[in-house]
């Protein structure tokens, strides 16, 4: 692999993708799936393969630094905040439940997916149908109150249901943060502690994602492929703050609909470059 200009170019416009399909409810994976169909990395498959996965880390070290004081208990060192230490330890134990039935699925079948479902037509399959369900169960949770209204309230048994729905984002173009979502709107989780649970759910997740990458690629990288991987995941985490912000000051105010249109918007745009 030669990083020439325009290979940084490419490299840093597919961190910025990552960075902004990452967090929002519209499927990392298909958007860079689809994007690499016109803008193609000068790098063999493999390493394009793991490339896509290990940038991730950008988008995750973004949630880390925002969400610091929710999820690092060790900082709490008096008596007044044991409660808040406490709680941050029994997240971390419900995030570790929610994590099992994604982490097994994946094992055993990651192989299978990358090989048979990374396609354009099943990507758009899953933007549009998805899409649907979003606008659905936004115009369903109207009609009630959230049941979960903080983080903090999130019970082992919602956490596992959570993580459940986690394993359909192994379906390329479903989304990891939009099935989490969906899982925990249905059960009657709030819009925000939704979206925080899964930001917490996707770091555990997504560092054994790119573990299980790096592990099978191999850490035999030259200089050009380092520098890809390294601005790529800064670009990845640059942009994720920001999103990230947006994202949870949009929903204190509106649903995920929106996002719901663009998934089916994109599904049919994607079905009409396929077939033509």
């Amino acid at each position: 692999m030669v990083l020439d200009f325009i290979e940084i170019l490419k490299v840093i416009f597919l961190g910025i993708v990552e960075g902004i399909t990452e967090w929002l409810p519209i499927s990392s994976t298909g958007h860079m799936i689809l994007v690499d169909e016109f803008i193609t990395l000068n790098m063999s498959e493999a390493f394009k393969e793991m490339f896509f996965v290990v940038i991730q880390l950008g988008a995750i070290l973004a949630v880390v630094v925002m969400f610091w004081n929710k999820m690092f208990p060790f900082q709490f060192k008096n008596k007044a905040q044991s409660i808040v230490k406490k709680d941050t330890f029994s997240l971390w134990f419900k995030v570790a439940v929610a994590c099992v039935p994604s982490a097994i699925m994946g094992i055993l079948f990651n192989d299978y997916l990358d090989a048979y479902l990374q396609t354009p037509i099943v990507i758009s399959i899953m933007l549009i149908f998805y899409g649907l369900l979003f606008i659905l169960i936004e115009n369903w949770n109207k009609k009630r109150t959230p049941t979960t209204m903080a983080l903090s309230d999130i019970s082992y048994k919602t956490a596992i249901l959570i993580g459940a729905f986690q394993v359909l984002s192994l379906i390329p173009g479903t989304s990891r943060s939009g099935a989490t979502i969906i899982g925990a709107l249905l059960i009657g989780v709030s819009r925000v502690a939704a979206a925080e649970f899964t930001f917490f759910l996707a770091v555990p997740t997504m560092l054994g994602a790119s573990a299980f990458k790096l592990l099978k690629f191999g850490f035999d990288f030259t200089s050009a492929e380092l520098l890809a991987l390294v601005l790529g995941m800064a670009v990845a985490f640059a942009v994720s703050v920001l999103v990230i912000k947006f994202l949870m000051n949009f929903i204190k105010k509106h649903d995920f609909k929106v996002f719901g249109w663009y998934r089916i918007v994109l599904g049919i745009l994607v079905v009409l470059i396929t077939v033509m």
